[in-house]
């Protein structure tokens, strides 16, 4: 990173420094100088995330908002970033820039209302049945619940397909903001399924393991690709070996389970 930025810079002697410093030194004393000059470094970053998300978007969903949106998610992983963690920055800055464009669209409803009515009855079918079976609920049963058939049932999939969301930054807290434990958090890479690795001391982070684990095995693996290894639906239907809208489809339905699953929990555990 050194010589590219060291004209800007100078004063720093980026060519002789590694960035693992430069992160020590802000988060020291907040240069900035040396925030600035994050935020040049990675801002290719946020094109990179928005065009990941724009796949499969409304035409009505412009390409400059969601950079617009990722802009404000890579300055708060700038500010919130921690070097001695052992996470790369740009592996923590995905997340916080897709989080923050996720939010953002939330927050404007961009979706039309007979949608998202939708897709709530859909998530409270899933919440009370897989509650009363003590396990994940079959596409049948969550239709039956509905009275719909599969036809129906396969039809409301694809049309909430895609408008589905979730945050993955700050849905669960446990004491201060020091504390914040979120489901991004606990998205395990494929290379380190263990547990035990993420759990640490705290029981938020436990349920949300276990919600994860619940899963259908086909759905987990889609989370995964998608919000740890940063692939498009596109490219999960081609390692999956199922088709992109297919791969919508178990999207929506692995986002609206697992909330599902959280908010009985939280009525559990709270």
């Amino acid at each position: 990173m050194g010589k590219v930025l060291g004209n800007n810079l100078t004063d720093y002697a980026l060519e002789e420094k590694a960035e693992e410093e430069f992160w020590q030194e802000y988060r020291q004393n907040r240069d900035p100088k040396i925030r600035e000059m994050f935020i040049k470094q990675y801002a290719p970053l946020v094109k990179y995330v928005a065009g990941k998300v724009a796949v499969g978007m409304p035409h009505n969903v412009e390409f400059d908002d969601l950079v617009g949106f990722g802009v404000f998610g890579l300055l708060d992983a700038i500010d919130k970033f921690d070097p001695e963690k052992n996470v790369k920055f740009k592996t923590y800055a995905v997340t916080r820039i897709r989080g923050a464009i996720f939010d953002e669209l939330r927050s404007i409803d961009w979706v039309p209302r007979s949608v998202r009515q939708k897709t709530r009855e859909v998530e409270e079918a899933i919440g009370s049945l897989e509650a009363q079976l003590g396990r994940t609920a079959t596409d049948q049963e969550i239709a039956n619940s509905m009275g719909l058939d599969e036809n129906e049932f396969i039809k409301t999939m694809m049309k909430i397909s895609g408008t589905t969301m979730l945050s993955l930054n700050d849905v669960w807290f446990s004491g201060d903001e020091n504390d914040k434990v979120s489901i991004g958090d606990s998205i395990e890479s494929p290379s380190s399924l263990n547990p035990d690795v993420i759990v640490e001391k705290d029981e938020i982070r436990r349920v949300i393991v276990e919600a994860l684990e619940e899963l259908p095995d086909k759905e987990k693996k889609i989370l995964v690709l998608y919000y740890y290894e940063d692939l498009t639906l596109k490219e999960i239907g081609q390692v999956l070996e199922v088709t992109e809208s297919r791969v919508s489809q178990l999207h929506t339905k692995a986002i609206l389970r697992l909330r599902a699953k959280l908010t009985n929990i939280r009525k559990g555990i709270v």
